[in-house]
């Protein structure tokens, strides 16, 4: 028999409020109201990396993107998980997802994604230089996965430029960590604005390649360079480094993410050799004593577009796709604010022309996937 008497007792508001309680207690998550002027739930973010969060770089750039968020959103929660071996970054990944309501993953090696962001829908993925991939590993889009990949190639051009204005010695370089797409649109725009600083400023520069450190892309493409094999090997980078350094080099573009900091110590301790940084203003990161070693750095803006999409969760606006991005968005630049660089005026008037021209697309510099287009032979040389 039902027991009647007991639920004639029941006000009616406090059966609603009941009723509202239990299915906030089934949802499993907790709702909290906005404090950043954000419309939806507080966001549990992770972001995972190989190189951690402070490798004053790439990774650190990313983190930075979610530290302004939460700072609007103080009710927001983040954890960075640092997994060094590339190889098992999936596998940390999958074991953690269900935690999160969002997940920032920074690198190439996140395409391999897919399969884990199918199964786990009701989680948002950011990835940053990779756009997902199925099963099969094709390129795929997901409602989940918001993935921005830049016009890598077109910092990098900046940085030649830069690299054949002011070298002394004629010779440049650019050193990289692995031959991932993101890493060879790097090198090739590099060469690219060597070549055309050449052939357009009379300016001599030549590109030292070492064989032995020469890359080889995930396709089995050799495209040279000078490549670490990792993002967290500092001493392989200040090998590279002398090595490059004793065979005259005296500008070089450091690209290497963790490791790029063992090429910068091999710089600190010459005499007369600059370093172009990279993905973020590392002025800082060339201190040496009562001078610096950084003459720019070569811009990927991507704090302002993870800010956007964890703003685009919250508020419920977020939409799954994959981006690319460039310099007609502001994604791709240099650093050219007084007192964080030390290029010549002349260098910083002929590199506001090639940003004019790159907006354009009058010039474009190769990239991984360019289908004819080399350094030595691209639109606008």
């Amino acid at each position: 028999m039902r027991r009647k008497s007991s639920m004639k007792k029941i006000p009616l508001v406090s059966l609603i409020v009941l009723f509202l309680f239990g299915l906030v207690a089934c949802t499993g998550k907790k709702e909290t109201s906005s404090v950043g002027g954000g419309a939806g739930p507080a966001l549990n973010i992770g972001i995972v990396s190989s190189s951690g969060v402070d490798d004053g770089g790439f990774t650190q750039d990313c983190y930075n993107g979610i530290l302004a968020y939460t700072k609007a959103n103080p009710d927001a929660k983040v954890r960075s998980i640092k997994e060094p071996d590339i190889g098992k970054l999936i596998d940390a990944t999958a074991q953690i997802v269900a935690d999160y309501d969002v997940l920032v993953l920074p690198g190439f090696q996140f395409a391999v994604i897919g399969p884990v962001a199918l199964n786990n829908p009701d989680t948002k993925f950011v990835l940053v230089d990779a756009t997902p991939r199925d099963g099969d590993g094709k390129d795929v889009e997901l409602p989940n996965v918001y993935a921005m990949t830049f016009k890598e190639q077109e910092s990098g051009f900046f940085a030649g430029v830069a690299a054949a204005l002011e070298t002394k010695t004629g010779k440049v370089a650019v050193v990289n960590g692995i031959a991932f797409p993101s890493n060879v649109n790097y090198q090739y725009g590099f060469m690219a604005g060597v070549h055309y600083a050449n052939k357009h400023y009379g300016a001599t520069g030549a590109i030292v390649e070492l064989p032995s450190y020469a890359g080889t892309a995930s396709d089995g493409t050799k495209v040279g360079g000078n490549y670490i094999g990792a993002f967290n090997d500092q001493s392989t980078g200040k090998v590279v480094g002398n090595m490059l350094i004793a065979e005259g080099v005296d500008v070089i573009f450091v690209a290497a993410g963790g490791s790029g900091l063992g090429v910068l110590a091999a710089i600190k301790e010459a005499r007369d050799v600059y370093a172009i940084g990279v993905d973020v203003d590392q002025y800082d990161e060339g201190v040496n004593g009562s001078a610096n070693i950084m003459l720019t750095s070569a811009l990927k803006v991507m704090h302002i577009n993870v800010t956007r999409q964890l703003e685009a969760i919250r508020n419920g606006t977020f939409a799954g796709k994959n981006e690319l991005l460039d310099a007609s968005t502001g994604s791709t630049d240099y650093v050219k604010e007084p007192g964080r660089n030390q290029l010549q005026s002349s260098t910083l008037a002929r590199l506001a022309e090639v940003a004019q021209l790159l907006e354009k697309s009058e010039i474009v510099p190769p990239s991984t996937f360019s289908e004819g287009i080399i350094p030595t032979n691209f639109p606008g040389l």
